[in-house]
């Protein structure tokens, strides 16, 4: 799954200061290997550099 700019998703990254946070995409930037990666916003910073593994929709969790 892809994501767009003001997206909401939420990080799954143990090493990351804001594993299981909400935040939003703010950036998304293409890898020289063409892998898309993201610079999301939370609400104490910011994280970039995450891929898309990390992330999953924070919309879809809203849904269930």
């Amino acid at each position: 799954m892809s994501f767009d700019e003001d997206d909401r998703v939420v990080l799954s990254d143990e090493h990351s200061e804001f594993d299981g946070q909400e935040g939003r995409v703010t950036q998304v930037m293409e890898n020289m290997f063409g892998d898309a990666t993201y610079t999301v916003s939370f609400e104490d910073g910011q994280e970039t550099g995450i891929p898309e593994d990390d992330l999953s929709s924070a919309d879809a969790d809203a849904d269930e």
